[in-house]
């Protein structure tokens, strides 16, 4: 990257652009099309697996979702056949429609959850407040950014006033981090209340048992769940697909066995007139009850957030033809049972079960519970690993449990009432539900570029329902609702914290950069002398040379034979082909001399992507380098007189020079420089923005992982840099 001479970056002309070391490679690199669909035998397979995987959590909602909804018993026989009207349209409505036949489709590459709506949008809209957009970017194989068509003037429109609009760029970022925050929060709190719930039925069969000894029991399988992680995504698909399968044929005859021996005109649910009925005898009750019906959905958003381990096909076969129809029948199996008996909704699934019945189901249960915390334990971290990569959360050790999927990570007891947890769950849920609903609506508009009236049916239809849910379970948010906002508001102001303060640097180093007339006299300096070795110079920056350089030189006046200034960025795609990982450019080219050998690399990686440890590393940034040296002189003399074949062969011969001087000095070490930034507020600033930087900033990057533990550098090849910057 070159610079000018008032140190603004400045663009690379189109020749040059073009020959950057990827551009030959960047073309072998096909699209990754497995999320689209695959063969059926595939497809069938990852079906199977993820029904393991991602739908423990609404596999299990018939634990708990009557005695939610009727905590004070149920007044009228009619109001059973309205609230299973309600589930039923509401398990129709939100999963399949919403999440698997059309948010499913906006996944990123394969990858789902709130960041990856979000970074979706940031690749065809620039509302990242870091403005370290590069042109090469979009070359990437499966960045896949199409222009606004000329024909939809609307898409264009939207563009121009988010990318002009600091407030839509901030409320973006915000919804984002308050989705990625209840996420967690959901995660958190379904082990408490699927295992909690599960365990609760052994007091069918041993009623002297106290409330604390069921939930000591509990915590002892949260132990054992937690242990269990360490065998990853594909082993607990593998392991428990076949018993969360059992499950669901358990679940769906124990349901058609109710419905047979109850009450079968129970299935008059299926007109929506009750649900009208419902709220016409009940008012106020009614509409407070829709926070226990809505526990019928939880676990959906694990749907899109577990994405990337299956498909979309794979996805809708598994609900459609296992899920709906094995939850369903047990609804309404258990509508018919309380026609018959009301006075046992506080206990409706055990109370239901066929005596013989009862032990088997009461195993698989247990066991459908962990499946279930394993799913949105899975779609949390792998949120959490994105915003970590897209610099919005602390440094924190992710351990990827599973060499072949991602999904997987390790990390309760005091568990609260039961009512409580369902309470703070249900706004989890529903929050997760009514960002992702606002962020669809962007895609539509600037992505598929889908006409007003669909997108206005769309957020009219979903965004009315989430609201009447949410509405109605922040009713009772001081009932335990308050867990998941305080635990939300917590991850929130670190989270926001972390990306302000990384924000204002970069923009401080941008500010600063160094000019390449004062880099071209710091090497001229006659007390600077080049050392032995290679050198990488750590830097956020991906243009320009960063303002640690002099200082550097100042106190060490030395540079090493072959410097780089490297910067690690990671683009808003799940993955980078390592073809397509480095950006090169002379530093100091032919006006000072090639002999310099200073160079700029740019690496880029998908927030998916794993970073290689640092030897690996080394070996395959210098590797490239050199593949940029000599595609470089080929590309010179093709500037030149073609038919003047000893400035070819000299070029080359300078390029071969060059080459083995790269080996020569990498034999001699690689040497890791790094600044050890103390960022602190500039003179002048506001009591708030001093607490957040001086205090709470700083403490963050001084208890978690430090710059080079990220990067697995190794003590002994490390060099930092101390350095100020006042925000």
């Amino acid at each position: 990257m070159s610079v000018q001479e008032d140190g603004a970056a400045r663009p690379e002309p189109d020749v040059l652009r073009r020959h950057d070391s990827l551009y030959g490679d960047a073309e072998k690199v096909s699209n990754n099309k497995r999320h689209a669909g695959g063969s059926w035998a595939r497809t069938l397979q990852l079906a199977f697996q993820s029904i393991g995987v991602v739908y423990g959590d609404v596999g299990t909602s018939p634990l708990y979702v009557y005695s939610s909804t009727f905590p004070n018993g149920i007044k009228h026989p009619d109001d059973l056949v309205g609230v299973l009207s309600l589930i039923l349209y509401t398990l129709i409505l939100i999963p399949m429609v919403k999440y698997v036949f059309i948010v499913l489709y906006a996944n990123d590459n394969g990858d789902g959850g709130t960041f990856a709506l979000y970074s979706l949008i940031s690749r065809h809209v620039k509302i990242r407040m870091i403005p370290n957009d590069q042109t090469e970017d979009a070359n990437v194989s499966n960045y896949s950014i199409e222009a606004p068509s000329s024909q939809l003037r609307r898409a264009e429109w939207v563009k121009q006033k988010l990318e002009s609009s600091n407030a839509a760029k901030i409320a973006l970022f915000t919804i984002t981090i308050l989705g990625t925050s209840m996420v967690m929060g959901d995660g958190t709190l379904t082990p408490a209340i699927s295992v909690l719930s599960a365990v609760s039925g052994i007091r069918e069969k041993a009623p002297n048992l106290t409330q604390s000894q069921v939930v000591w029991i509990s915590v002892a399988i949260l132990f054992v769940l937690f242990s269990m992680q360490r065998f990853g995504t594909d082993k607990v698909g593998y392991t428990f697909a076949p018993v969360i399968s059992v499950w669901f044929l358990l679940i769906a005859g124990i349901g058609m066995y109710n419905l047979t021996v109850h009450e079968i005109t129970i299935l008059r649910a299926f007109n929506p007139k009750y649900i009208v009925d419902y709220f016409r005898r009940n008012g106020k009750e009614a509409w407070v009850s829709l926070g226990g019906v809505v526990l019928c959905i939880t676990g959906t958003e694990a749907m899109f957030a577990d994405l990337g381990h299956f498909n979309i096909r794979a996805i809708q076969l598994s609900f459609t033809c296992v899920l709906f129809p094995s939850v369903a029948l047990c609804y309404m199996g258990q509508a018919a049972y309380l026609r018959k008996f009301p006075e046992n909704v506080g206990d409706t699934f055990y109370r239901s079960i066929p005596a013989p019945l009862f032990w088997p189901v009461f195993v698989v249960a247990i066991m459908g519970a962990i499946i279930a915390s394993q799913a949105m334990l899975s779609g949390a971290f792998a949120i959490l690993a994105k915003a970590l990569s897209l610099g919005c959360f602390p440094r924190v050790e992710v351990v990827h449990t599973s060499n072949k999927y991602e999904g997987q990570r390790r990390r309760h007891a005091g568990v609260p009432d039961h009512g409580d947890i369902g309470n703070a769950y249900g706004i989890c849920v529903v929050t997760v539900f009514s960002i992702t609903t606002h962020l669809m609506t962007v895609v539509m508009l600037l992505i598929w570029k889908v006409r007003l009236p669909f997108i206005a049916a769309f957020y009219t239809a979903f965004g009315l329902a989430e609201f009447l849910y949410l509405s109605s379970i922040l009713s009772k948010f001081a009932e335990g609702g308050y867990l998941p906002f305080c635990f939300s508001l917590v991850l929130m102001a670190l989270m926001a914290t972390w990306h302000y303060v990384h924000v204002k640097r970069y923009w401080y180093e941008l500010d600063r950069v160094v000019p390449a007339a004062e880099t071209t006299a710091l090497l001229a300096r006659r007390d600077v002398r080049r050392v032995p070795g290679v050198g990488l110079l750590y830097s956020e920056l991906v243009q320009g040379i960063p303002p640690v350089f002099p200082r550097l030189v100042d106190k060490i006046p030395s540079v090493h034979a072959v410097f780089v200034f490297m910067s690690i960025k990671h683009l808003p795609v799940p993955r980078v082909a390592p073809a397509e990982r480095f950006i090169f450019r002379r530093v100091v080219g032919a006006d000072a001399g090639a002999g310099h050998r200073l160079f700029r690399c740019v690496a880029r990686y998908g927030y998916t992507d794993q970073l290689e440890g640092a030897k690996e590393f080394a070996a395959f940034l210098l590797d490239r380098l050199k593949v940029f040296v000599h595609e470089e002189a080929v590309f010179a003399c093709s500037r030149g007189d073609n038919d003047d074949d000893d400035a070819m062969r000299r070029a080359q011969a300078m390029a071969e020079e060059e080459k083995r001087v790269i080996d020569a000095e990498a034999e001699r070490g690689v040497v890791y420089l790094m600044g050890e930034a103390n960022v602190t507020a500039a003179a002048g600033s506001s009591v708030m923005k001093r607490i957040v930087v001086n205090y709470v900033y700083t403490f963050l990057r001084k208890n978690l992982r430090e710059g080079h533990k990220a990067l697995s550098v190794p003590k002994d090849q490390l060099l930092k840099v101390g350095i100020t910057y006042e925000i």
